[in-house]
């Protein structure tokens, strides 16, 4: 027998059909339903014809946030919809299917707009839905065969998490989570506000530097910590950590840019927010290597700390001003689904560890 039949031969992952990115587009085109129509209070008697948007003159203002709103939500559904057909339609065939689907799915929320006495369809608004489908699909179409099919995407999450998919799914969510206006950047959404409330702390002046600084610091390391426990030992988990810390803000500053204008899209990246990512990544680096058991603990300690400081602090003044001049009607759908994630996304990562944690303690 030669060595050579002795080595472990490479494994090679089949180019197949990629039935997260069918369930993935599904969910994607019932988020644009839910974006678009909530809150659903349909009247069928307004006596306006259901299509009467198309023979309806342009909007007398057509603002580049509309516009660019409804190109770029567009843009992944088309994305996901090319990686669907594969490996049965390929190419611009997969392009077709693509743009047909955004502007069959964006011709029925207009329509069914015509009922909502909040919203107002137009050919606009459809056009841009439909050039954001077309650009998604173009933007996948270079892809490879093994994007295509997701082999790639496969290789890479099993060598970061294995059969673990919650915890790359709470992995996946977390950019989502930190959209939403929150008192310290990282901070657990506004979960400790909602549950406890806020205190009056009255003329009492606190460093608002050091206070975000250290809140910032403890939400970072602890949310890091605590998906590190889900990831395998042999990942490269710093590096994943850091790179997901980056997508967060760079997700952040879109999303700002889009509610706020661009000018003001840097504004929550101050100071105490720089330096507890910097100082929480430096901590990270070291931590990281430590027993899953230690691990579990602290990412708890720090979490649990944050949020009580979340409660007994005053509010950070930044904050407080944001809210007040935040027009929501831009966005107002996607923030209250946003506000959601923002709320739930820390109790079901701590559910997930402690569940985890519990189950192998009865396997052992």
């Amino acid at each position: 027998m030669h060595h050579e039949d002795l080595r472990p031969r490479k494994f090679i992952w089949p180019l197949q059909a990629m039935p997260l990115a069918r369930a993935s587009s599904l969910s994607y085109a019932l988020l644009i339903i839910y974006v678009s129509l909530n809150p659903f209070d349909f009247d069928f008697n307004n006596g306006i014809s259901a299509l009467a948007w198309l023979g309806a003159p342009s909007p007398r203002f057509i603002t580049v946030f509309d516009v660019s709103v409804n190109i770029l939500a567009y843009i992944p559904l088309g994305f996901l919809l090319v990686f669907a057909a594969y490996p049965r339609w390929r190419n611009f065939v997969a392009l077709g299917i693509a743009l047909t689907f955004s502007a069959l799915l964006a011709f029925s929320v207009e329509t069914l707009q015509t009922w909502l006495p909040t919203r107002i369809p137009s050919q606009t608004d459809w056009w841009a839905n439909v050039l954001g489908g077309m650009l998604g699909g173009l933007l996948a179409i270079p892809l490879g065969p093994q994007w295509l099919s997701g082999s790639a995407l496969r290789k890479r999450f099993d060598g970061w998490f294995g059969l673990n998919w919650a915890a790359c799914a709470l992995f996946l969510l977390f950019p989502w989570s930190q959209i939403y206006p929150q008192s310290s950047w990282l901070g657990p959404g506004v979960w400790g506000h909602t549950i406890f409330g806020s205190i009056d702390w009255g003329t009492t002046v606190i460093n608002q530097v050091f206070q975000e600084t250290a809140i910032t610091a403890l939400c970072w390391l602890g949310t890091a910590l605590l998906l590190s426990l889900g990831m395998r030992t042999k990942a490269p988990q710093w590096r994943i950590l850091i790179g997901l810390l980056c997508m967060t803000v760079l997700i952040k500053t879109l999303f700002t840019a889009l509610q706020f204008g661009i000018e003001f899209s840097l504004l929550w990246l101050t100071a105490g927010a720089i330096w507890g990512m910097i100082i929480a990544s430096a901590i990270l680096r070291w931590t990281i290597k430590l027993p899953g058991s230690v691990k579990f603990w602290v990412a708890l300690l720090c979490l649990l700390t944050a949020t009580i400081l979340i409660h007994v602090l005053p509010d950070n003044p930044y904050f407080v001003l944001t809210l007040r001049h935040w027009y929501q009607g831009r966005l107002l759908h996607f923030n209250e689904l946003m506000q959601w994630v923002s709320v739930a996304w820390l109790p079901l990562a701590i559910f997930w560890v402690i569940h985890n944690r519990f189950v192998l303690k009865l396997q052992h």
